[in-house]
């Protein structure tokens, strides 16, 4: 089975028009009814940098019980902290980008730094019963010239593995990730690290996002990031965004294989109208 995560946040975190609470708690919890392993569903970061996302805390409040975890992003310690005190949240993510020029513009911290934190956070994980996820970005190369190879990638997965975080995941930040890359580095990942769960976070063209989703899931990885209708991309990355993986792309690819994908159609129908709603201008 394919493993959804559905990545609201990353959708309306850029979005244009503020999104009131109650519209966000009302999306949410639609999307909560559809069976997604994983809700990335807010952040807590700099109220300045990401203000769409500073109602996270009171959104979490009004949202429904569900059998989908939680996933917030925290960008340093202080969020990771704030994060930890509510129960229902699972899983913590942490954007590690190995482009220094991307580190310093998404969290303001060189990457000596940004691991500092990463090591922090690892520890307030563990003592608060929480996972880390990680994301490692600008994972399949920069826009920026700051060196590359997928050597680098795999050097900071054995890293991180070696510091017991238990998933990792792999994020074409830019969306310039080609298949035979994403091969490479799955396929080198997967059967070495047993022990850790390998996702995949593409950002991708309407026209190139099969070959990748194909490239990963094809090499072992079962993790999968999307968002409904693709929107969404990381506004601290360049000003022509590369949105998400759409997840009904993503279906799309399951029935074409035979995958199980577990979701409620007739729930993901009614979460596919609300975002109409939703993401208006």
């Amino acid at each position: 089975m394919l493993k959804f995560i559905e990545c609201s946040r990353d959708a309306m975190q850029g979005w244009s028009r503020m999104i009131p609470a109650t519209e966000k708690m009302e999306y949410l919890n639609a999307l909560l009814r559809v069976g997604f392993d994983t809700l990335d569903f807010g952040s807590f970061v700099s109220a300045k940098a990401i203000p769409q996302m500073a109602d996270t805390a009171e959104v979490l409040a009004g949202l429904e019980p569900s059998g989908t975890k939680l996933l917030a992003i925290v960008a340093n310690v202080r969020g990771a902290e704030e994060a930890v005190l509510h129960e229902r949240i699972q899983y913590l993510g942490f954007p590690f980008s190995i482009s220094e020029t991307f580190q310093i513009r998404n969290t303001n911290k060189t990457i000596p730094e940004a691991l500092e934190q990463v090591t922090a956070i690892q520890e307030l994980c563990i003592k608060n019963g929480k996972q880390l996820v990680i994301y490692i970005s600008m994972g399949f190369g920069n826009p920026y010239g700051d060196p590359y190879s997928p050597e680098v990638a795999l050097e900071w997965a054995d890293r991180f593995a070696g510091m017991h975080i238990p998933i990792i995941s792999l994020a074409d930040t830019v969306g310039v990730a080609e298949p035979a890359g994403i091969a490479a580095l799955f396929s080198a990942l997967v059967p070495a690290y047993p022990q850790v769960e390998f996702g995949a976070h593409f950002h991708s063209t309407p026209q190139a996002w099969e070959e990748k989703i194909a490239a990963a899931w094809d090499n072992g990885c079962r993790r999968f990031d999307s968002a409904i209708r693709g929107i969404g991309g990381c506004p601290m990355a360049q000003d022509d965004l590369v949105g998400n993986i759409a997840t009904e792309n993503l279906l799309r690819f399951c029935a074409s294989r035979g995958i199980a994908s577990g979701l409620d159609a007739n729930a993901f129908g009614e979460a596919m109208v609300l975002s109409d709603r939703v993401f208006r201008h």
